[in-house]
C-alpha cells in the first residue's frame, strides 16, 4: 500500500480516535512530513479528516451507513482486517476476487450500503437496495482442499447467526446450508466462492460474501420476495451505529471459528441452529424435485434426508424448499 492508503487504514482502525503525526510515522516507518502530505491528499480526495493541534488526526465513523472507523471500533482485532468501505457497488464478491486475484492478503473485506448485481446462490440476483442492509465479502487464504469449502460456509452461518442474536437481541435459525432466518423469513445470504489450485486441488483463496436485511427497503420487497423475505427491523427503527457494530460482530464471530476450522467445533451450534431438522421439504436438484424428510446434518455438513419410499441420501449439494411443519396443511 502506498503511505496515502496506509495513513487513511490506521485512522479507520483507531475507530474515529486521534492519532498525532508522530505516532502515524512510527507506526508505518515514514516520516511526519509524509504523513502530513498523505493527510492533505486524502482531504482533497473528500475523506472527511479531522486535523486537531496537539491532537493529532482523526477520521469520523459516518453517522448513517456502513463506516470503517465505526467498525474497527467494534473489531475485536483490528489488525487482522483491511476494509474497503463503499456506497454502492456492483458487487462486493466481484469486488473482492478481483483485489484477490491481485494477492491481496487474507482479511480484506469489501463493504458495501448497496449493490447493483448482488449475487445468490445457482446465480440468482441478491437484492441489495440502498441503506436497508450490509453487504460483505471476506478474503480467506485457507489451507484446505476444495471439498472443505462446505464448512466454510456452515461455519459463517452460524457466526452470522450468533452476531445477528446479539447484536438485534433476537432468534435467528439456519436454513442449510447458507440462509438465516427470522420468524420464518430469509433476512440473510451466504455465498461462498473459491479459486483452485489446479497442482494440488487445494483453495488459492475462498470469497466468503454475506448479505443481511436490516431494514425493510423504502418501497418493500419486490413481489417475488415479499413472502420470502424479511428484515431484523421489521420497522425500520435502525439503532444508530448498528450496521457498524453487526459487521464487526460477523467478523470477530467467524475469525474465531475460521482458525479452529478444522476441528468442526461449530457443527454442535449448526446443529442446535438448523431449522429444518424435523420438517418436510422440497429436494429441488436440477429439474427434478422430491418431498422428503429432513433427519439432521451429519459430521460432513450434509443434509441427511429420508425419501418416502424410505431411502435415505446425505446432500452435500442442490437445495430445499420448506413445506409447512409436520402435522400442519
Amino acid at each position: 500500500m502506498t503511505t496515502k492508503e496506509q495513513v487513511r487504514v490506521e485512522l479507520e482502525r483507531a475507530g474515529g480516535g486521534f492519532l498525532s503525526g508522530t505516532q502515524l510515522a512510527q507506526q508505518l516507518g515514514v516520516s511526519r512530513n509524509a504523513v502530513w502530505k498523505a493527510v492533505q491528499t486524502l482531504q482533497k480526495e473528500g475523506v472527511p479528516m479531522q486535523a486537531v493541534s496537539n491532537r493529532g488526526y482523526a477520521i469520523p465513523p459516518a453517522k448513517a451507513g456502513l463506516s470503517a472507523p465505526g467498525i474497527y471500533g467494534h473489531l475485536a482485532d483490528p489488525k487482522r482486517y483491511f476494509l474497503h468501505v463503499h456506497d454502492t457497488v456492483t458487487s462486493t464478491n466481484t469486488l473482492l476476487r478481483e483485489l484477490a486475484q491481485q494477492d491481496a492478503p487474507e482479511g480484506t473485506v469489501v463493504l458495501a450500503n448497496a449493490q447493483t448485481a448482488g449475487r445468490g446462490r445457482c446465480g440468482r440476483v441478491f437484492y441489495s437496495p440502498c441503506r436497508s442492509g450490509i453487504y460483505m465479502s471476506l478474503l480467506l487464504r485457507p489451507k484446505l482442499p476444495v471439498e472443505e469449502t462446505l464448512f466454510i460456509t456452515a461455519a459463517a452461518a452460524v457466526s452470522v447467526a450468533d452476531a445477528i442474536d446479539a447484536a438485534a437481541g433476537v432468534r435467528t435459525r439456519i436454513k442449510w446450508v447458507n440462509d438465516i432466518y427470522l420468524q420464518e423469513r430469509k433476512v440473510c445470504g451466504i455465498l461462498t466462492e473459491g479459486a483452485l489450485d489446479l497442482e494440488n486441488g487445494m483453495l488459492r483463496y475462498a470469497v466468503l460474501g454475506i448479505g443481511i436485511n436490516i431494514a425493510p427497503p423504502e418501497d418493500g420487497f419486490p413481489p417475488e420476495l415479499s413472502g420470502i423475505a424479511g428484515s431484523l427491523f421489521p420497522d425500520g427503527q435502525v439503532p444508530e451505529g448498528f450496521a457498524d457494530k453487526l459487521a464487526a460482530g460477523v467478523l470477530s464471530a467467524f475469525d474465531a471459528r475460521y482458525r479452529a476450522l478444522p476441528s468442526h467445533d461449530f457443527l454442535t451450534r449448526y446443529r442446535d441452529q438448523s431449522m429444518l431438522t424435523g420438517r418436510q421439504v422440497t429436494v429441488v436438484q436440477g429439474e427434478r424435485e422430491q418431498k422428503a424428510l429432513v433427519l439432521g446434518i451429519d459430521d460432513a455438513c450434509r443434509l441427511q434426508v429420508r425419501y418416502p419410499d424410505g431411502s435415505e441420501v446425505a446432500l452435500s449439494s442442490g437445495e430445499v424448499r420448506i413445506r409447512p411443519h409436520l402435522g400442519e396443511k
